[in-house]
Formats: C-alpha cells, sequence, structure tokens
C-alpha cells in the first residue's frame, strides 16, 4: 500500500481561509461603492486598474498567487531563512531613515514611482519567523530570564524603530507578540503589568488628573489597610507598595502627558480623544510640518470626521443599510 503524499490543503485551516476571503470581498466591494462613479463600465474599471477597486482586486490576485507559492514551499525552507527574513526586514526599515516620504505625518514610508512600500508592515511577517525559529529550538528554556530578554528583543527592535519613524499605532502591533511569548510560558506578571498600564492610561484620559491622584492614593491607603498584617510582619512590604503608588501617580501626571505631547502625531491623539468622546486638551493640540494649526483641524470638525460620517450612515440607512451604490453620503444625494 503506497503512502498518500502530502497535498497543498494540508494544514490549512479551511475557516480561516473562508474568513479571509469574505474580509477581502467585504473590503473590495466597500472600495467600489464609494469610489465607483456612475456610468463607467463595471466589469472593465475593474480591470483597467486605474480606480481604487481595480487596484485592490489586482493585489488581492497576487496575494493568492503568493499564498499558493508559500504553500507549495517546504515549510524547512521558512525554519532555515527566518534569521535571513528578520535581517532582511531590518534592514529596510533601517533605509526608511534615508529614503523616506513624509505621508500624512508618517515617516515610514519608502516611494518606488506610482507606488509605496512600507517596511515596518513587511517586518511583522519576519518577526513572526524569527520569533517562531527561536521558541522552537530544541534547547528553549523560556523560564530563563535571558530567554525572554532574547524574544523581547526580537519583537520590540523594530517596535522602536516603527516610533522613530512616527509610527507610534503600527509600533503597537509588535506588542502583540507578548501573547505569543505568555503562552511559551512568559511569567503572567509581566502581561499583568501591561494591562494595568493600558487601563492607567485611559483613566488618565477619563478621569481628571487631582481626582486621579486622590484615588490613586486612597487605593494603595486600602491596600495598606487590607495588608496589615503582612505590612507589620514585612515592612520592606509597606515600601513596595507606596513605591508602584508614586510610580503610577508620576505616569499619570508626567508619563502619558510627555507621550502625547512628543510621542504620538497629532492625528493620533485626535483619534485616541475622539475614540472615548472628549475633547482634546489645549496643551495636546499641536500641528506637524506643513499641517494646518490644530485649533483651525479641530473647528472644521476634522477631529470627529469618523464619527460624525458613522452616525450619519447609521442614521440614514439604518441597521442593514440602503444597498450597494444607494448610499446619500457616497452618492451625494
Amino acid at each position: 500500500m503506497s503512502k498518500s503524499k502530502g497535498t497543498i490543503s494540508k494544514g490549512v485551516d479551511p475557516v480561516l481561509i473562508w474568513l479571509y476571503l469574505l474580509l477581502v470581498g467585504i473590503g473590495i466591494t466597500a472600495i467600489f461603492g464609494v469610489t465607483y462613479q456612475e456610468g463607467d463600465p463595471v466589469v472593465s474599471s475593474f480591470f483597467s486598474f486605474k480606480t481604487d477597486y481595480s487596484k485592490q482586486l489586482y493585489f488581492f490576485g497576487i496575494s493568492i498567487v503568493l499564498a499558493t507559492f508559500i504553500l507549495l514551499t517546504d515549510s524547512k525552507f521558512f525554519t532555515a531563512t527566518a534569521n535571513i527574513w528578520y535581517a532582511l526586514g531590518i534592514g529596510l526599515m533601517l533605509l526608511v531613515f534615508p529614503f523616506h516620504s513624509n505621508v500624512k505625518g508618517t515617516e515610514s514610508i519608502i516611494r518606488f514611482g506610482g507606488f509605496q512600500f512600507q517596511p515596518a508592515e513587511f517586518c511583522k511577517v519576519c518577526v513572526c519567523l524569527a520569533l517562531a525559529k527561536y521558541l522552537s529550538r530544541v534547547d528553549m528554556n523560556f523560564t530563563r530570564t535571558r530567554s525572554q530578554l532574547i524574544a523581547a528583543a526580537i519583537a520590540l527592535l523594530p517596535a522602536a524603530m516603527s516610533i522613530l519613524q512616527k509610527e507610534t499605532g503600527l509600533a503597537l502591533v509588535y506588542f502583540s507578540f507578548f501573547i505569543v511569548m505568555y503562552r511559551e510560558g512568559l511569567p503572567a506578571t509581566i502581561l499583568v503589568v501591561g494591562a494595568s498600564l493600558a487601563v492607567l492610561v485611559v483613566a488618565t484620559l477619563l478621569v481628571e488628573k487631582n481626582t486621579l491622584a486622590l484615588l490613586l492614593a486612597a487605593i494603595t491607603a486600602l491596600v495598606i489597610y487590607i495588608m496589615r498584617r503582612q505590612v507589620r510582619r514585612d515592612r520592606g512590604l509597606l515600601f513596595k507598595v507606596v513605591a508602584i503608588a508614586l510610580l503610577c501617580i508620576g505616569i499619570q501626571r508626567f508619563g502619558v502627558p510627555f507621550i502625547f505631547k512628543h510621542v504620538l502625531q497629532r492625528h493620533q491623539v485626535e483619534r485616541i480623544y475622539s475614540t472615548i468622546g472628549r475633547d482634546i486638551p489645549v496643551e495636546y493640540m499641536k500641528a506637524g510640518p506643513g499641517e494646518e494649526s490644530a485649533e483651525s483641524n479641530k473647528k472644521k470638525g476634522a477631529v470627529d470626521y469618523n464619527v460624525k460620517q458613522s452616525k450619519i450612515a447609521i442614521g440614514s440607512g439604518g441597521l442593514l443599510g440602503k444597498g450597494l451604490l444607494r448610499g446619500t453620503q457616497t452618492r451625494f444625494d
């Protein structure tokens, strides 16, 4: 009896494939519905490579071809070349610094004729390969601090470079690799600390700073009271609790304002405050090179543009919408 040979579908998750195709279909349809001009031939415009939805259709076709080649390639190839891909990704990100183009506040894009290439996006795949290879080593013991630091460096190096390229939002994506590390043995304390910092940042944006400082002080006092027996036995525990409280207050009063003033771009600050439904504090409003003043932009309603358009769409079309090519915002009627 002959052994059955592996097929291209071996190891492929069909649900994931169908979800991908569904999302691509929704995306191209949405672009078509927004940018299609009345009177244009539908079929030929899809293959003209002159419209946005036509370009996306071609890119989708290219991705299918690439995916097929990847499935046909021996998996050992990616294991053997993972570090090379990572070095290539880092090298491309380094090329951004002297050859970048400033596009809407970001300096992470390289232009090739009519095309734009963002190495930070490509480098995410390279990090996946390099991290997977490192974590799958036979002698890997991820409970060791050294192993954890190396894995963190693999993920955080491109994240730091993304921040230097004024692409803070993309840099946050690299932190998702810590979830993979947690599965491999990263202490849960690190994830808890990260989640706590996120909660503290959100609280800083929602609550007046003096009020939040008083709340943190009250929580600290409550914790000390609850742990009073342990504190009596170990005075060092008291200093640890107080130190953590002071650190939280310092982050709330100095750390978060510094990030919003000097790290995040104006449009990122606007989107964050638009999401939580708050006005941007005056001290956070700034204008980058070649941009209009934040005050002028705010008067135009640019800050809440996406939110307003979403409300108009829901108010106009309800839950199910008016149908393809019938939207009042896209047809201007």
